[in-house]
């Protein structure tokens, strides 16, 4: 594998340091970027300035940035937590990836991978979440046909519920409700998506493009059975 300078979002947190540490393991050169914290880049993505010409190296970009602990019901949500929301998840990863465009777009060579949520379909008590998450569809499509003639691809995956600090932070009452919810009976792991994302930005999947990649252990299934019912 060719080496590639990657720039990974949100880095310093569970999902992001898993990314950052496989896509080191595949030889790429790794800048890191996040609101706080030990980073090579610390910006606000929803309103801080982005240093210019910063990016025009970049030739993998994750954007795995945003905020996932907003809980409010469509009836209650404020103004001010909708705008935290938008601004980062969706505002926020568009800035980036802008910025890294110019550099791709001239060396007809890239990778933009978004993080986005099975929560994108729909999360009830994340009206704000879901908005946010759903519009990096839009996003990442438009990206991948507008570019797709320069070697540039444009995908997002789909998390489930990840085992990261702030999953594994909920109240217990919490944690063991959506546990009886899993088909696969576990948390995936950060790992596991820091795997396809190690895929997604290399040479091999330069024929993907446009796709929502779903790692989410089977939840976002149906698990309705009109067959006779019965235990394994």
């Amino acid at each position: 594998m060719s080496q590639r300078t990657a720039l990974v979002t949100g880095a310093n947190g569970g999902i992001g340091r898993a990314i950052c540490q496989r896509l080191r393991e595949a030889g790429h050169r790794v800048l890191t970027l996040d609101i706080a914290g030990d980073c090579d880049f610390q910006v606000d993505l929803a309103h801080g300035a982005l240093p210019e010409g910063a990016f025009d190296a970049i030739d993998i970009c994750i954007a795995n940035a945003g905020i996932v602990d907003t809980i409010a019901p469509a009836h209650t949500m404020s103004a001010e937590k909708w705008a935290r929301d938008i601004d980062l998840n969706l505002t926020g990863t568009f800035r980036i990836m802008q910025a890294c465009l110019r550099g791709m777009r001239d060396r007809r060579w890239g990778r933009i991978v978004a993080i986005s949520s099975v929560g994108s379909h729909g999360a009830g008590g994340q009206i704000a979440y879901a908005a946010s998450k759903a519009g990096l569809h839009g996003l990442v499509r438009t990206i991948a046909i507008e570019n797709s003639s320069r070697g540039i691809t444009a995908n997002s995956i789909l998390p489930g519920m990840i085992a990261t600090p702030k999953v594994l932070g909920m109240p217990q009452d919490v944690i063991d409700r959506v546990m009886d919810q899993m088909p696969m009976g576990r948390f995936g792991e950060p790992a596991e998506i820091a795997e396809l994302v190690a895929f997604l930005a290399g040479e091999r999947a330069g024929y993907i493009t446009g796709q929502d990649i779903a790692v989410d252990g089977g939840i976002s299934l149906t698990r309705i059975n009109l067959g006779r019912a019965r235990k394994d």
